[in-house]
C-alpha cells in the first residue's frame, strides 16, 4: 500500500466530503430510544440512518452493499458489506453508532446540540465526536486502502441506533447477522479515545454498568414538618442510611464486594505508561469549581480508578422541590437514580443482586423501599494483541502520529464489545478514536478534532491492510 496516497486520499474525503456531510448529521436531533420515547413516530433515528446510507452509497465504493436492517420495534442497523480486495482473513467488523445524548442546556456563545460549527480545527454540535463521525471515518479508511493499492478483506461497517440506551437491540441484531457476518477475525471501533490528541489510544478495557432509581417511602402524603418530624422519619434520611451500606462516603469506596475485583497486573502497568505518555491528563481534564482537587494526588490511581475501581454516581433525583418553592414539609419519599460503574471483570447480575440485598434488606422504621428502572451490563477486557497487530500499531505510530500508541481503561460502557468477545473469542479488537477527555461527550460544546479524526482514519487504513497481509 502506498501510504502517502493512503494519507492523502483521507485528508482530501475529510476535507471535501466528510465535514459537509457530518455538519448536516450534527443538524439531526437523532436522540437514543432511551430518551425520545416516540423516536420511531418521531424520525430522527431514520433520518440520521437515511443520511449516512446516502452518503455512503454515493460514495460508489465497487462492490459495497448498503442496506438498513429492521427488526420488529427495535431501533434500525445500518450495514455497509465490502467484499475484500484479497485474500480474505476473515471479516473486519468496523462499528460505530448514529444515535445522539440528549441536548443539555448550557451551550458556549454561538454554539448549539443541532447546530454544527467549525472553530479553529473543531467541530462542534451533539454526535460530531461521539460517534457521528465513525461511519465516515470508517468508509473513508476502506476507500483510501483502495485508491493506495492496498488490500484489505471483507469489511462489514455497522451503525446501531440505540448504543447511548445500552444497546438493548443488538443481541438480536447479531444473532439475526450471525450468517451474513461470518468468521470475525478483527473488531475496529470507533467510539473511544484517548488522552491527547498526539498519539493512537488503544482502549483495553470497559467498565460494566449497574443503575437503579431508589426510592424510600415514608408517608402517603407530604406534613407539616413542623409537626410531623420526630414522629414520622425522614425519607431522606432512611436513603442516606441505606447508602451508607454500599458507599464509603468518606473515600467514595464500594463496599458490595461483588463489585470489586483485583486489578489485573497488566493493565496497572499500562495506567503507569499511559500517565508518563500524557502526565497531567487525568488532574487538569474536568473543569473543577473554585479550589475542589480530584480524589486523590496520585495520577495513576486516578487512572485506576476511571477504569478498574468501582464508584457510584448519584444521577438523578425525584420528590424534592426547587430551593425557592420549598415550604416546611416532610416530603412522602425521596427518590434517587443510583449509576454504578464496575470493574470490566466484574459479573453486573451478581453486582446488582447485591447491591439491591444491601438497599432493601433491614430498613430502618420499615419505611416502603422501591426498587425501579433496573439496568445492569458487563464490562470487556481485551484480548492480548496478536504480534501482526502490535507491529502495525507500532509501524503506524510512527509513520502518522510521530508517538508511540497508548492504552488506556475507559469509565464508559461500550455493550457492543462485550457481546463481540463473547461471539467472536478469537478475534482481535482496536478500540479506538478521535474522543478526548475534553471533547465534551455527553455534555455542552460536544466537540470533534478534526485533524485527530482524519489521522485515526489513515491509522485504520494502516490496520486493514495489515490485517490483510498477516
Amino acid at each position: 500500500m502506498d501510504k502517502t496516497v493512503a494519507a492523502q486520499t483521507a485528508r482530501q474525503l475529510w476535507e471535501a466530503e466528510i465535514l459537509p456531510s457530518l455538519s448536516d448529521f450534527i443538524a439531526i436531533p437523532a436522540l437514543s430510544p432511551h430518551f425520545d420515547a416516540n423516536w420511531a413516530a418521531n424520525g430522527h433515528l431514520d433520518a440520521a440512518i437515511e443520511h449516512l446510507r446516502g452518503w455512503i452509497e454515493g460514495r460508489g465504493v465497487e462492490g459495497a452493499r448498503v442496506e438498513v436492517v429492521r427488526l420488529p420495534d427495535r431501533s434500525p442497523v445500518l450495514l455497509v458489506d465490502v467484499p475484500a480486495t484479497g485474500a480474505d482473513k476473515g471479516t473486519v467488523l468496523l462499528y460505530g453508532h448514529l444515535d445522539k445524548q440528549p441536548p443539555v442546556g448550557g451551550w458556549g456563545e454561538g454554539l448549539g446540540p443541532w447546530q454544527p460549527v467549525l472553530r479553529d480545527g473543531k467541530l462542534y454540535g451533539r454526535g460530531s465526536a461521539d460517534d457521528g463521525y465513525a461511519g465516515y471515518a470508517a468508509t473513508a479508511a476502506i476507500e483510501a486502502v483502495r485508491a493506495a493499492g492496498g488490500a484489505h478483506s471483507r469489511c462489514v461497517v455497522l451503525l446501531e441506533t440505540g448504543e447511548e440506551s445500552g444497546s438493548p437491540d443488538l443481541p438480536a441484531y447479531l444473532e439475526h447477522l450471525s450468517d451474513q457476518l461470518g468468521r470475525v477475525s478483527l473488531v475496529v471501533c470507533l467510539d473511544s479515545g484517548g488522552n491527547d490528541y498526539e498519539r493512537l489510544w488503544l482502549t483495553t478495557s470497559l467498565r460494566g454498568l449497574a443503575s437503579v432509581d431508589l426510592t424510600v417511602r415514608v408517608l402517603r402524603s407530604g406534613q407539616h414538618s413542623g409537626l410531623a418530624s420526630g414522629v414520622a422519619p425522614s425519607s431522606f434520611r432512611v436513603l442516606r442510611h441505606l447508602l451508607d451500606r454500599v458507599e464509603d462516603s468518606a473515600t467514595g469506596e464500594i463496599l458490595v464486594k461483588e463489585c470489586n475485583v483485583e486489578i489485573p497486573a497488566n493493565r496497572a502497568a499500562e495506567a503507569a505508561v499511559a500517565v508518563e505518555a500524557a502526565p497531567g491528563t487525568y488532574r487538569s481534564a474536568f473543569p473543577m469549581h473554585g479550589s475542589t482537587r480530584p480524589i486523590v494526588d496520585d495520577e495513576v490511581e486516578l487512572v485506576l480508578n476511571t477504569s478498574w475501581r468501582p464508584t457510584l454516581s448519584v444521577i438523578g433525583a425525584d420528590g424534592f422541590p426547587p430551593p425557592v418553592d420549598a415550604g416546611n414539609v416532610l416530603r412522602p419519599f425521596t427518590t434517587l437514580t443510583l449509576s454504578f460503574r464496575l470493574p470490566p471483570t466484574a459479573d453486573s447480575a451478581a453486582a446488582l443482586a447485591a447491591v439491591r440485598h444491601a438497599l432493601t434488606t433491614d430498613v430502618p422504621y420499615d419505611a416502603t423501599v422501591e426498587i425501579t428502572r433496573v439496568e445492569h451490563a458487563d464490562g470487556w477486557n481485551a484480548p492480548d494483541l496478536a504480534p501482526w497487530l502490535r507491529s502495525a500499531l507500532d509501524e503506524l505510530s510512527a509513520e502518522i502520529f510521530g508517538n508511540p500508541w497508548s492504552t488506556v481503561g475507559l469509565g464508559g460502557s461500550i455493550p457492543f464489545m462485550g457481546l463481540l468477545a463473547e461471539r467472536y473469542p478469537d478475534a482481535q479488537f482496536v478500540i479506538t478514536g478521535a474522543l478526548g477527555a475534553d471533547s465534551n461527550a455527553h455534555v455542552p460544546d460536544e466537540w470533534l478534532h478534526v485533524k485527530q479524526a482524519e489521522r485515526v482514519t489513515v491509522a485504520v487504513a494502516h490496520l486493514l491492510d495489515a490485517h490483510a497481509q498477516a
